[in-house]
């Protein structure tokens, strides 16, 4: 590709099933290019092979470009606590990008943008780390925690989290005007 060509547009075939506001910005074959799928990033979030679903962006824990692979962690919800929601490491996803393009540039751009508020706190027994997350389409910021590996989620360090949880909200909200 010349410095100033542009990657041609997304194989029909190959376009995930958008909602009516959604748009492509970057798109690149995963793999050897011949029928291992492709990787896209929408503004709403980043379609990968073999799902069914896009991963939103708030839903997207890490996203590490190595030069020629994207290394994906996405979230999952442990439980939902009320005014947040408890969530843990899926298994990371790599894929080859032999032509990446835009592509590693828009995750982190994206991933990076959802992120409003982030801190991490000792608990008892371990740590957890609290963020503020915005969602793409959504007013409001959506409340996660992630406690650290071998941290127990037992009623201590959950009452825990709770508290964290409220003080960073009440931090975090716009004053009265």
């Amino acid at each position: 590709m010349g410095l100033f060509s542009r990657k041609p547009k997304l194989p029909p075939a190959a376009r995930p099933p958008l909602a009516a506001d959604e748009r492509v910005l970057a798109w690149a074959a995963a793999g050897n290019g011949e029928g291992d799928g492709v990787v896209v990033a929408s503004n709403l979030g980043l379609w990968l092979p073999g799902r069914g679903h896009r991963l939103g962006w708030h839903e997207i824990l890490k996203a590490v470009w190595s030069g020629r692979e994207l290394t994906v962690t996405p979230a999952e919800m442990v439980t939902d606590r009320g005014g947040y929601r408890m969530v843990a490491d899926c298994p990371a996803e790599t894929y080859l990008l032999l032509d990446p393009g835009d592509l590693p540039h828009q995750v982190r751009a994206r991933v990076t943008r959802s992120v409003a508020w982030t801190a991490h706190h000792p608990l008892p027994g371990g740590g957890g780390r609290i963020a503020a997350r915005r969602v793409a389409g959504v007013d409001g910021l959506t409340w996660t925690v992630r406690l650290d590996p071998g941290t127990p989620a037992d009623d201590e360090v959950l009452a825990e989290t709770d508290r964290l949880v409220a003080d960073a909200r009440a931090t975090t909200a716009p004053a009265d005007v």
